[in-house]
């Protein structure tokens, strides 16, 4: 009988949930969770998040009480007397605790999600996108020859551009494209790919009637779809007079997309200083390199 295991990735606004029955998905969930939001606020996480997390962990109890919680962005910044606080209510609850994941740790792992499963000969860059942080990871034949580590994720970005997150924002693309790029600064390695991973790009990309490609680069069942930078150019501009409003409207976690425009920003400045010419848009994280970790 295939072993189950569950895995809670704990971010700055995405709690994410993967169920996995050997190497299959059997339940994966994204639950919006402003820790760094309202830790910013209160100067501490507050029980009423922390009671979410339980629910998250009840509800993969069903399933499976082979669990682990992995911790990052704000949850890695708590000192140790925070960490234990909470560690001591999950252990009496759940004996579950937290583990810290640290900034390479994360993109690491979510880069052999990426490029473990697939051949292709040129360079890649992965892209693992949050709330609090982005990494980027370049590789070439399966091995990282460059990374990149910024210290911003979207919800930086919107608590500075706030109308990023209103129904059409008052801001336009090229005002706000120019404060993204500067954050980003120079970048010295190029990439024809650049694979969006780290969250659910897939759900902006779907919800936002992107019309994506079949991706004839490669063949991996997590990486179908890719779309050319300039179709990507056109639907990123388009996303400032597009009603945000009706794409939350259809969704079924809202909140969600507080960030999307403000990821499309970093991806789009980024695919064009790697001189990308494809975005491979996923839904691959975290999760999928430690899964294969546990599983070894």
């Amino acid at each position: 009988m295939k072993k189950r295991i569950g895995i809670i990735e704990i971010g700055s606004n995405d709690t994410k949930i993967h169920v996995y029955e050997g190497n299959t998905v059997i339940y994966e969930k994204n639950i919006t969770i402003e820790f760094k939001k309202n830790y910013e606020k209160a100067n501490q996480i507050l029980e009423s998040d922390l009671k979410k997390l339980s629910n998250i962990i009840e509800k993969v109890l069903e399933y499976t009480a082979n669990i682990h919680v992995y911790g990052c962005s704000v949850i890695r910044n708590l000192s140790q007397d925070e960490l234990n606080s909470i560690n001591s209510k999950l252990q009496d609850k759940y004996n579950l605790k937290i583990e810290i994941v640290t900034k390479e740790e994360e993109a690491y792992y979510t880069a052999i999600g990426c490029y473990n499963n697939i051949d292709y000969d040129k360079n890649i860059c992965i892209f693992i996108g949050g709330g609090g942080s982005t990494e980027l990871i370049f590789v070439k034949n399966k091995k990282i020859i460059d990374e990149k580590y910024y210290d911003f994720g979207v919800i930086d970005i919107t608590d500075n551009l706030k109308s990023l997150k209103d129904d059409i924002p008052t801001i336009s693309f090229d005002e706000a494209y120019n404060y993204v790029d500067n954050l980003i600064g120079e970048i010295n390695t190029n990439a024809d790919i650049l694979i969006l991973a780290g969250c659910d790009h897939l759900y902006w990309y779907n919800n936002a009637n992107y019309q994506l490609l079949n991706n004839d680069l490669y063949s991996n069942e997590k990486q179908k779809y890719m779309i050319p930078i300039e179709l990507s150019d056109k639907y990123d501009k388009d996303a400032f007079t597009i009603s945000l409003d009706k794409i939350r409207a259809q969704s079924d976690n809202p909140k969600w997309f507080d960030g999307a425009r403000a990821m499309k920003l970093i991806t789009n400045s980024i695919s064009h200083k790697i001189n990308a010419k494809y975005l491979i848009p996923t839904k691959i994280s975290m999760e999928d390199g430690i899964q294969n970790k546990l599983n070894s």
